[in-house]
């Protein structure tokens, strides 16, 4: 399975802009043999909104108008994508990712972990568990931004059998740590392809990192991006890979096998609350 990442500039507030650029960009990926095509975090509307009241008219319904055609798109070039969009619903406004096959919506998952920033200070958190999405081609897990400074969420879906993790994000300054060293990280410690596809520019005060890079189960880069510069990636996954856990480094000698090495009676207390309080949501 052939893998694209766009790492691209956003305009916040303007989802028709965005759009046009988003299929651009899949027309480039698919001519370049693409079978999936990754995009940053709410690529169609930006992430910088003030209020909760000035983000609400760019939220969608899943499906809706934005996927129904980016998925007209999906079936003219035979190409699957994973955009980051903010999704209306009754109980309030998710920031989502969402993964478009030639067929339509396969699956959709609304964030959990909110950072104090952007419109994450006004979204809902996530209510729906990890999920991972049979693609034709590959067991595809999705995260968003944050999830990935969290090893829990990974894990997760690696124990349900995801052979690749698709992470739009916003990475802004001061996440260098993560883009730099987590995505490897994620992958390696799972034994899973990882693809974190970040933006690029100015919105409201912040400077988004880019960075973007693509892992493989043992943790190599294996197309990464610069910190300025639109850039598309390209790598090739092979599922057969990240389901064998197992690491012969020595036969017989040194083996490796962070699944069946697990011992989860002893990680309880990672469930236990806290006790310290989030920081204050408008």
């Amino acid at each position: 399975m052939k893998i694209a990442g766009v790492q691209m500039d956003v305009s916040l507030m303007s989802k028709e802009e965005n759009l046009a650029r988003i299929i651009e960009k899949m027309n480039v990926t698919a001519g370049a043999g693409a079978d999936l095509t990754v995009f940053p975090e709410c690529v169609i509307t930006g992430y910088c909104f003030a209020s909760l009241e000035e983000a609400i008219p760019f939220a969608e319904t899943i499906p809706g108008p934005s996927t129904n055609r980016l998925q007209q798109i999906c079936r003219e070039l035979k190409l699957s994508v994973v955009v980051g969009m903010l999704e209306h619903a009754a109980q309030g406004v998710y920031n989502a990712a969402v993964l478009i096959t030639p067929q339509g919506v396969m699956g959709s998952y609304r964030k959990i972990h909110l950072p104090y920033l952007g419109v994450d200070r006004f979204a809902t958190p996530g209510n729906r568990e990890f999920a991972v999405f049979e693609h034709p081609q590959a067991n595809i897990g999705l995260n968003i931004c944050y999830d990935s400074a969290f090893p829990e969420s990974s894990r997760i879906m690696s124990l349900q059998g995801a052979d690749f993790i698709a992470l739009p994000t916003n990475w802004p300054s001061g996440a260098e740590c993560m883009a730099e060293h987590g995505v490897n990280m994620r992958a390696m410690e799972n034994g899973i392809y990882y693809c974190a596809i970040n933006r690029v520019g100015h919105e409201r005060g912040f400077q988004f990192i880019g960075k973007s890079r693509i892992c493989s189960p043992s943790g190599e880069t294996l197309a990464s991006a610069s910190g300025t510069d639109e850039e598309i990636l390209y790598a090739t996954i092979d599922p057969a890979i990240s389901r064998n856990k197992r690491v012969d480094r020595v036969p017989d000698k040194h083996v490796i096998d962070r699944m069946a090495d697990r011992r989860p009676e002893m990680y309880a207390k990672i469930v236990e609350p806290h006790g310290l309080q989030p920081p204050h949501r408008d």
